[in-house]
């Protein structure tokens, strides 16, 4: 691979030991962080409690104040109903007084729920008093526990962020954008490395979404200096390092060498069968000399020489 995707591996390997790091602190902290969620929880709730009891508790006291407001008008009419000139002023009064006995009663009758509802929350917000100091105790002693092992992997990410740091220093800018902002929509994932499911077939596919590659991507990854994304889930591809040409490529197949005349089969094989008996060999036929062909040509029949 070229200088560019040689340093973004180098930088995904950093930054993927900086992201396990802070996951451990994360998991070592979770139970604290659950019960500082609890706590604020009940803080909130108690505040809650402390506005609503609040606004009841002035209620109850204006309630009240109406109340001694109404009692001394009606004192007052009964002092003036004693001072009636005649019967008819007297049932005036008399009726006023009735009346505003009735609208007393109703408003006392309202300043008795307000003062019940007064009381129950001041119940109430006692026991979730008691109830945040326990759970602030609790997460103070867990707090405790694990400030030891908090401390231990705060420092092991203390350590590995130089290392993130000079990694994404030796990164182009443009890639180096490109990788923060895949890192940051797939959860560190920015990077995912080519696999060769079948080791006899020039095919590849990415390893994070399984999707199948075009058959040059191991020669553009190997030869060039570019940026490679998956066309599935945008992420920039590279090699792995089990992966090497000669695994990945696949070799072709070398001319076979021309084939002799007479194989080393056949000629082991000739001289090591004997060779064919007198008997099994055609006679051929005897050629008489030429002289013996000419005498007998000359020599006379049996007939002529009688």
């Amino acid at each position: 691979m070229g200088p560019t995707n040689v340093a973004l591996v180098k930088l995904f390997q950093a930054d993927q030991q900086l992201r396990e790091a802070q996951a451990r602190l994360d998991a070592a902290t979770k139970n604290v962080r659950v019960q500082e969620r609890r706590v604020n929880d009940l803080a909130a709730k108690q505040t809650e409690a402390q506005t609503k009891l609040r606004e009841q508790q002035s209620r109850a006291a204006g309630l009240e104040l109406d109340l001694k407001s109404r009692d001394e008008h009606i004192e007052k009419l009964r002092t003036q109903q004693q001072n009636a000139k005649n019967n008819k002023e007297y049932q005036a009064f008399l009726i006023e007084i009735n009346t505003g006995k009735v609208d007393k009663g109703k408003i006392e009758e309202e300043w008795i729920k307000t003062s019940e509802t007064v009381e129950r929350g001041q119940a109430d917000l006692k026991d979730m008093a008691a109830g945040l100091e326990s759970e602030r105790a609790k997460l103070a002693s867990m707090k405790a526990q694990i400030t030891d092992t908090i401390a231990k992997l705060q420092a092991e990410i203390d350590a590995l962020r130089p290392a993130r740091e000079e990694a994404a220093a030796a990164v182009p800018k443009k890639a180096l954008d490109a990788f923060n902002r895949l890192a940051e929509h797939h959860d560190g994932e920015a990077m995912s490395a080519i696999h060769k499911p079948d080791r006899r077939r020039e095919e590849y596919s990415c390893t994070a979404c399984m999707m199948d590659l075009v058959t040059d991507v191991y020669n553009k990854l190997h030869t060039r200096d570019e940026l490679v994304f998956c066309p599935s889930c945008r992420r920039i591809l590279y090699i792995p390092d089990d992966l090497p040409p000669e695994l990945a490529i696949k070799a072709r197949p070398k001319p076979k060498a021309a084939a002799a005349d007479v194989s080393p089969a056949e000629s082991t094989g000739a001289e090591s069968s004997p060779p064919p008996s007198a008997e099994a060999q055609p006679a051929e036929p005897q050629q008489q000399p030429a002289a013996q062909e000419q005498q007998d040509a000359e020599q006379p029949t049996g007939g002529e020489a009688r």
